[in-house]
């Protein structure tokens, strides 16, 4: 997804009155915005689609992390709002993979690095999570990583 698709999401959502739909894209239009300055490139800068990737990323992530504190702080109603956004922020990314693509690649590049006990563990992290950037979530595949070496 590019920044001239969340323009244009950003007027479908405005055309068919959807206000969540518009409130979500307005906040990754303008994290983008501020993505942009942060990488030296102005307000005016135009981010790669992996760039935009990390962003729509970021605000997932955070998304999931409010919906577990409002859960736990008892606030099922707010939990409601997040978890309505989230929902929308998933269908701008690209597909999971399941615990099992997870644990394949994982033992694959294993193999690949020659990661046989725990102390090779970071590293294998570090390259699997590159290499599944944006299709796998990062708690995911720490427990698989985990998992392997236990």
């Amino acid at each position: 997804m590019t920044q001239a698709d969340l323009k244009e999401a950003m007027k479908d959502a405005m055309r068919a009155k959807d206000s969540v739909r518009l409130t979500v894209i307005r906040g990754l239009m303008s994290a983008c915005t501020n993505e942009s300055v942060t990488k030296g490139k102005g307000p005016d800068g135009v981010l790669t689609e992996d760039e935009v990737l990390t962003v729509i990323t970021r605000a997932a992530k955070q998304r999931k992390d409010s919906i577990a504190q409002f859960e736990a702080g008892g606030r099922p109603e707010l939990a409601e709002g997040e978890k309505a956004e989230l929902a929308i922020l998933q269908t701008m990314l690209p597909a999971q993979m399941s615990k099992e693509e997870i644990e394949a690649a994982a033992k694959a590049k294993a193999t690949e690095l020659g990661v046989t006990d725990k102390s090779g563990a970071n590293q294998l992290m570090g390259m699997l999570m590159k290499d599944l950037k944006g299709r796998a979530d990062g708690n995911d595949v720490k427990a698989v990583v985990d998992a392997l070496f236990a």
